[in-house]
Formats: structure tokens, sequence, C-alpha cells
């Protein structure tokens, strides 16, 4: 492994960056091989896991959050939580003032048994996104999190260096933490149970917070329930139409795909700019089509439900 200015790169003169992309890549293709031969089946296992996070309780989002649930369902861990090889390390020390280790010991002063990453386990790459923010007058950097609270116009003088970063994670179930630390093995399972997921079958299901979003008007561009027999977002009214929830046979079928087409208006040139007209079953037309299959599993997901493929997306599971 060798350093260079801003990447690591291994022997094969390829970086870790690299190698995570087609580590993903290759986690994608095969859940769609999987979605291809059996498209009623759900992107995530209905009832399997929660949303991951990682030790401390932190949420991953995004691309993160959607591997490492595949991850999960793929290894058959029970628990989304995950950590580096670091802070399993932490679990053994504190630090006083000076940052002076000492171990951590129980009420008897007794030193607690060592917490490692099990042999033979292997970790699991997410992306971090940094960010350095530098005036572009003066040269003095301020962290992320100020640049953020400015305005508009003063955000101009600043110049913002976005750096990805790869860590590699281990699932608490690649550890001896429940052997190690009992305790602190059931509150994290305890933190992690799964709730009750959400109730949408009978004639008035019903999920409030997307119910309200579209009474209210809420999202990024309306959303307008109709009688008829399609679902779409038009780019030129930036627009979602959609059947009426009485259509559904049941409230995945009616949320699931309001959250698909809701994804695509993310795309809009003035929020994205993701969009671009694409003749129906091109390239661009599919890749899209994953992209809001992928927004609306997750979100699903996130709230209790499952979501399957659309019967009219499974045809593109095989140019994805």
């Amino acid at each position: 492994m060798i350093m260079t200015g801003k990447k690591i790169y291994n022997s094969d003169g390829r970086s870790s960056e690299d190698k995570a992309l087609d580590k993903f890549a290759e986690m994608m293709i095969e859940k769609i091989k999987t979605l291809q031969n059996d498209w009623k089946k759900p992107w995530f296992t209905d009832k399997s896991i929660s949303w991951p996070r990682n030790l401390s309780g932190r949420e991953y989002n995004g691309m993160n959050a959607l591997l490492l649930m595949m991850h999960c369902e793929k290894q058959g861990y029970k628990l989304p939580v995950f950590c580096t090889f670091d802070r399993v390390a932490g679990l053994n020390y504190t630090k006083d003032k000076q940052g002076v280790r000492q171990p951590i010991k129980d009420n008897n002063g007794q030193e607690l048994p060592k917490v490692s990453i099990l042999k033979g386990e292997k970790s699991f790459p997410v992306f971090i996104t940094t960010f350095t923010v530098v005036d572009k007058e003066t040269k003095e950097k301020i962290k992320y999190d100020e640049y953020k609270q400015l305005s508009e116009e003063e955000k101009k003088g600043y110049n913002v260096y976005p750096k990805l970063q790869v860590y590699n994670v281990f699932n608490v179930d690649q550890t001896n933490l429940r052997e190690a630390r009992p305790e602190l093995y059931e509150k994290i399972r305890s933190a992690n149970e799964l709730k009750p997921p959400v109730k949408l079958d009978g004639e008035s299901f019903s999920f409030a917070p997307l119910d309200e979003m579209v009474d209210k008007g809420l999202w990024v561009c309306p959303i307008r329930p109709m009688h008829q027999d399609r679902a779409y977002y038009s780019i030129s009214k930036d627009e979602i139409v959609i059947p009426e929830k009485a259509q559904f046979v049941n409230g995945e079928s009616y949320y699931g795909t309001m959250l698909h087409e809701m994804t695509h208006s993310s795309g809009h040139e003035s929020r994205l700019n993701r969009l671009k007209p694409a003749a129906f079953g091109s390239e661009e037309y599919a890749r899209e089509e994953l992209v809001a299959e992928l927004g609306s599993a997750l979100l699903a997901s996130r709230y209790g439900m499952a979501k399957q493929v659309k019967e009219e997306s499974a045809a593109y599971l095989k140019s994805w």
C-alpha cells in the first residue's frame, strides 16, 4: 500500500474508493438478479432489521444505508449496528485530560474483559464525505457547520472542497461484545428492536405523514391523486399524478408508488438536476427507473413498509 497526495493506493494501483465502488456494484448486480427472478419479492426482506446506525446511535444515510441493509440481509445480521476497529478498541479504555489511557474497570476495580473483532472477520466499506472550507481572500479555514450558517451572499466568499473517504466497519455480531459486555450488548439490542410495521391493509389504510404531505402540498411539487390508471411525474409541469388511494389493493402499493414518483421529482433541474428527457426504454430511462425504485425502497423500509418492484419496472432489471 502506498500514499499519494490525496488517495491511498494498493499494490494493484487501485484506490480504496475504487475497490469499495466495485464491491457496491457487485452487490447491486447480485440483488438485481435476485429481483429479476422474482419481481414480487420486496427489495428488502420484510421485518428483517431496523435502520443501520453506528455504535453511538447515529444513523447512516444515502448509499451507506442502502448497502449496509443489503449487507445485513446477505450475512444474516440481526442487529444493523456497525463500528470501526478503533471504535471497538475504544471500548476497552478511558482517557484522562492528558490523553493517558486507563483500562475500564468494574465496580470492584477489576478490568473488564476486552472487546475485540472476532478472528477471521472481514470489514465492510462505508463512504464518509468531509468538507474543507477556505476563505477565498485570507485562505483561512472555517468549520463546515459554520459555513452552513452563513447567508448565500457570505458563502460566495468561500471555496468548499469535498473529500470522499472510505472507512471500514464491522457489524457488532462480528465482535465478542455479547460475551465481553452482555449489559451493553443488551442495551444495543433493545434500542434496535423492530417496531411493529405500519398497518396499511384494509379499506382505510393510512400513513399520516404522507397523507398530510399530499393534502397540504408540503412536497417540493404538487402531488395530485386522480381517478385514473396512471402514475407519473411530469417534468414539464413539475407535478406528480397518481391514482386515488381507493384504487390500490393495499397501502404498500399506494405509498410505494407515491415514493417512486417523489424520487423522480427530486431530479428536477431546480433540485438535483438529474432528469433529462429520455426515450422510453432507453439506457437513461432505465437508469432513472432504478434510482426511483431504490429511493422508494429505502424510504418504505425506513417507515416499516415493504416495497416490491413495480411490475412495469421489472422489465428494466435486465438492462440495469
